[in-house]
């Protein structure tokens, strides 16, 4: 069928630039574009995506490209695809277009990044993927998908999180939010732990920056020369304490700090929230406790 005529209500709106045809294509003769930038999907919005084509249909086409040997690759749209399959269609609308890698590659990135279904780590990855391939500098990435230069760099620095941070952030533990407020304390030495820290206390994104302000606060208060150490580590000259500290700092997951003065020592355990407070009393506690704070 002609791009141009018998498209239906509505569907002229949908041709992006290219469009050749709109034809009706079997789901299993086409396959994902491996250069994709989202890489999960939720398997519940896909049941119930499912559940709504399965009784009204697939109401938006998906986008394909012709493959050299045959079949079609997808552009956009593999949620709909995913669940179109699940829903046993056995055939789907689709608009074949003619683009090369790079237009392909830009056309996914849009759409998903228009409709915010990329994680904050797809997103960075897919810019990084579109700059490197396709040649785009900041300024041209940013006018491809409509955002301000600094948005765009702002997203793209989440790569510069350690990879257990970023999977955090993929597993749904961190927002970007909380991935943006740690990229505070790069080059931090306990920031693996901070961001643990954060994962499992629920911190919110404001928390979280607090916490970081602290940690940088008390990180310019550093000794120097004393690289790894802070503030209340420093004070130590007995390198057994600080030992001690950094043992129990990974035991409970936040800092902790082990001082000792003339006739007596103190223990300092820093917590983020209430939460965080009754988290690190259970781990203290243990199994010896019956009663509750």
């Amino acid at each position: 069928m002609s791009a141009k005529g018998g498209l239906g209500r509505g569907l002229g709106a949908l041709i992006p630039a290219g469009a050749t045809s709109l034809e009706e294509i079997a789901p299993s003769s086409i396959v994902p574009n491996t250069r994709q930038p989202r890489k999960h999907f939720d398997p519940e919005a896909l049941n119930t995506l499912s559940a709504s084509i399965r009784q009204l249909g697939l109401l938006q086409p998906v986008v394909v490209r012709r493959r050299a040997d045959s079949g079609y690759e997808l552009v956009m749209g593999e949620r709909r695809w995913r669940a179109a399959q699940q829903a046993g269609l056995s055939t789907i609308p689709a608009l074949v277009i003619d683009t090369d890698d790079r237009g392909s590659l830009e056309r996914a990135i849009v759409e998903n990044v228009h409709r915010q279904d990329l994680n904050p780590i797809e997103e960075a990855a897919a810019y990084r993927q579109l700059v490197e391939e396709a040649g785009l500098t900041h300024e041209q990435l940013a006018e491809r998908v409509s955002l301000s230069r600094s948005t765009v760099g702002n997203v793209m620095r989440l790569l510069d999180l350690p990879d257990t941070i970023q999977a955090l952030v993929l597993q749904g533990k961190l927002s970007g939010g909380h991935a943006k407020a740690l990229l505070g304390l790069l080059g931090h030495p306990l920031l693996e732990r901070i961001a643990q820290r954060v994962a499992a206390s629920g911190l919110s994104v404001r928390e979280t920056e607090d916490l970081v302000r602290q940690e940088r606060e008390e990180r310019e208060e550093t000794v120097p020369g004393d690289a790894p150490t802070r503030r209340g580590a420093a004070a130590n000259t007995d390198p057994g304490l600080v030992e001690i500290s950094d043992a129990l700092s990974d035991q409970l997951e936040t800092r902790v700090v082990v001082s000792k003065g003339r006739g007596r020592g103190r223990i300092v355990i820093d917590f983020g929230s209430d939460e965080d407070l009754v988290r690190i009393w259970r781990h203290i506690a243990g199994s010896a406790s019956t009663t509750e704070p």
